[in-house]
């Protein structure tokens, strides 16, 4: 059992320090790719960002409609009905905006980013590049990571934007708030601290998650079992590692 356990955490340390490695590389090659083949960087932002955005407002309004029904139930016992518009505002902008954005980017772009290079490597695509002279990392993995941290902040504030709408039709259409009362408090409560601490969350999140989705489709065993163990553990990994960081990063915060 002691041999099991430590031979379990050494290939955490050995697959840990991988990754640290093949994300300074990322770092190290983003802004030439940025500047100088810029229009791969947007063609991903299109891929991530643009063909999530249905699922993301989708989401985003039932997530903000159902903030609306449950802060009406529980402020209402306090005669406090007309924050309901702040209630919505602080849950959705400085944490479930962020954090749900990068759960559903994970489970839609970033399975779709881990399965594309896995695949792409097990039909040797990956080699045939490194075979011309062209660096693979630089051409394939550098303009997807960035396309995700780029779209990421973006749909994130759609996502919040969305859900504030979702409480609106809810709080107001449905439950009867005055509408001057629900946007007004909302106004007044909300701080550009707030705003700013849902923007590096989502950023960070983006990071995380883009990183992570390239990292285990580059990292799969070229067969096809591989590749669906890289998709699956990219969407496990980048759940727990937003997590985790939403707390480091509201614990700072406060």
């Amino acid at each position: 059992m002691l041999r099991d356990i430590y031979n379990a955490m050494m290939e955490f340390v050995r697959a840990f320090g991988a990754f640290q490695l093949f994300f300074l590389r990322l770092l190290a090659n983003s802004p030439s790719i940025f500047f100088k083949r810029f229009s791969l960087v947007v063609k991903q932002v299109y891929n991530t960002g643009t063909l999530s955005l249905v699922i993301i407002m989708v989401c985003g309004f039932f997530v903000g409609a159902v903030l609306g029904l449950q802060g009406y139930a529980n402020l209402a016992r306090f005669n406090a009905e007309d924050s309901v518009g702040t209630f919505a505002a602080f849950a959705l902008v400085k944490e479930l905006g962020p954090v749900i954005t990068a759960l559903l980017f994970a489970g839609r772009a970033g399975t779709a980013l881990a399965s594309e290079i896995g695949l792409m490597k097990a039909t040797n695509q990956l080699s045939a590049m490194e075979m011309m002279g062209v660096d693979p990392l630089r051409r394939i993995l550098v303009p997807r990571f960035l396309g995700g941290v780029i779209a990421m902040p973006f749909l994130a504030a759609i996502f919040s934007a969305i859900g504030l709408f979702g409480a609106h039709l809810v709080g107001v259409g449905l439950l009867g708030i005055d509408v001057g009362a629900f946007w007004q408090l909302m106004q007044q409560s909300l701080e550009i601290g707030d705003i700013q601490e849902g923007i590096v969350k989502s950023f960070v999140f983006g990071v995380i998650a883009s990183s992570l989705a390239v990292w285990e489709g580059y990292s799969a065993i070229p067969t096809a079992e591989g590749v669906g163990r890289a998709t699956t553990r990219s969407v496990v990994i980048t759940a727990i590692v937003v997590l985790i960081f939403d707390f480091m990063i509201t614990a700072v915060a406060l």
